[in-house]
């Protein structure tokens, strides 16, 4: 797909990628070294990815997590998918958020991306 941000991601931009599927940072960052993971095939969301997609971004979440802990050091992590409209998703090309989460990043980190908090990038519909 031409018109896909995610597709067109290659080269300089790519942080791992393998047969399947790629990583880059993402450009609206919730934390320091906020990174995405995509099959390479565009398909929309999760339950359209083949078994053998999610398994190659289940092996590039372990590339991504040496270098984010060479690099940033985080105290823990969220991963997560957004499904659907209704789930959040902006982007239609499924992406794993992988987001570095760090000691004192917010006051009380429990139940995880339930209070996640405010982008250190203000997000599109945030800054409109």
């Amino acid at each position: 797909m031409q018109d896909c941000i995610f597709c067109s991601k290659s080269g300089a931009d790519l942080i791992a990628e393998n047969e399947l599927a790629k990583a880059f940072y993402d450009q609206f960052p919730v934390n320091e070294g906020h990174v995405l993971i995509v099959p390479k095939r565009h398909v929309a969301t999760f339950f359209e990815a083949s078994l053998e997609e999610l398994a190659a971004i289940n092996q590039l979440l372990f590339v991504v997590k040496d270098e984010l802990e060479k690099r940033y050091r985080p105290d823990g992590y969220n991963i997560g998918v957004n499904v659907g409209h209704a789930g959040g998703q902006t982007v239609f090309h499924l992406h794993y958020h992988v987001i570095p989460r760090y000691a004192g990043d917010v006051e009380d980190p429990r139940g995880g991306i339930r209070k996640i908090k405010k982008s250190i990038v203000p997000y599109l519909a945030d800054g409109e």
